[in-house]
């Protein structure tokens, strides 16, 4: 009996939370990194079916890393990362289109109709227009040129909205058409923070393979559970961020300026995660908070 009891006070205690963020987007990003276990990717679906049941209009963002990387060594591509984002040539965007809308995108619709949800999938060829990515080497002071991945510039969520108000979920891969008319691939992070703030998301969530942000990358008990935008710029800027964090802190700090209300990074792989970051007082990653 006490264990049901306890179940009961649980739900009581996440009351407040669905109150709260009943009627809000939520935008959520994840990709190869918590999809490689099968019954990792099933229970995050279930949290996203559960939020959308309480009344959350949760939209999904997701990448692909993995699965494009062994499609890619698979046809004898080479596979190359600057600055945490994939380069991309013409075979490779062949190859990032073909995983992402043809089996990844189909993949969590599926999941998440299985769990009782209402989901469609979205090309992101539909939505962003982009120009080339270009930077510089913050080491050599060179030039980098990421080849065919593209930055949003601008974003056609008429579709998206009208999904969120028939109360169905989003579920929105990664891609643009450039000036050039081709397509680009684009980082997900990047695309799910432009996205957040296109719609002024109450939250953009990454779901990532490590339990947040961290003051030292090799130790996980250094995570940082709260910071500002200002210190999350700082910490860039020492180089405490880079790699693969790299985007995810940039779009949500970006996204943040632009109107959406809270940034979370936590780890996808931890049982049900998702609900403790957002329906529980200490919650379980990193959030990136107004100053």
């Amino acid at each position: 009996m006490e264990t049901i009891i306890q179940k009961a006070k649980v739900l009581i205690d996440a009351l407040p939370y669905i109150q709260k963020f009943r009627g809000q987007i939520v935008v959520l990003k994840f990709g190869g990194s918590t999809m490689e276990d099968l019954e990792d990717t099933d229970r995050l679906l279930a949290d996203i079916a559960f939020m959308e049941c309480v009344g959350m209009k949760p939209v999904v963002v997701h990448g692909g890393g993995k699965a494009i990387s062994k499609r890619m060594q698979k046809e004898g591509v080479e596979t190359e990362f600057r600055n945490g984002i994939r380069v991309t040539c013409e075979k490779t965007v062949d190859v990032v289109d073909c995983v992402l809308n043809e089996e990844i995108n189909p993949a969590i619709v599926k999941g998440l109709n299985g769990h009782g949800a209402r989901a469609q999938g979205l090309r992101g060829q539909t939505i962003f227009r982009v120009g080339r990515k270009q930077g510089i080497d913050s080491g050599t002071g060179e030039k980098l040129d990421w080849g065919l991945v593209g930055v949003p510039e601008e974003l056609e969520v008429k579709d998206i909205e009208r999904l969120v108000q028939e109360d169905v979920i989003p579920v929105i891969s990664p891609l643009g058409i450039g000036h050039d008319g081709n397509v680009h691939n684009i980082n997900a992070d990047t695309a799910a923070g432009a996205i957040a703030s296109a719609l002024k998301a109450a939250k953009l969530v990454f779901l990532t393979d490590v339990p947040g942000l961290l003051r030292d990358p090799s130790d996980a008990s250094s995570i940082i559970s709260s910071l500002g935008m200002n210190e999350a710029e700082s910490l860039r800027d020492a180089g405490i961020i880079d790699g693969g964090m790299l985007p995810k802190v940039e779009s949500g700090v970006a996204a943040m300026r632009a109107g959406v209300g809270k940034v979370h990074m936590i780890d996808g792989c931890m049982p049900h995660s998702l609900l403790l970051e957002i329906f529980t007082v200490r919650g379980v990653g990193t959030q990136i908070v107004m100053e």
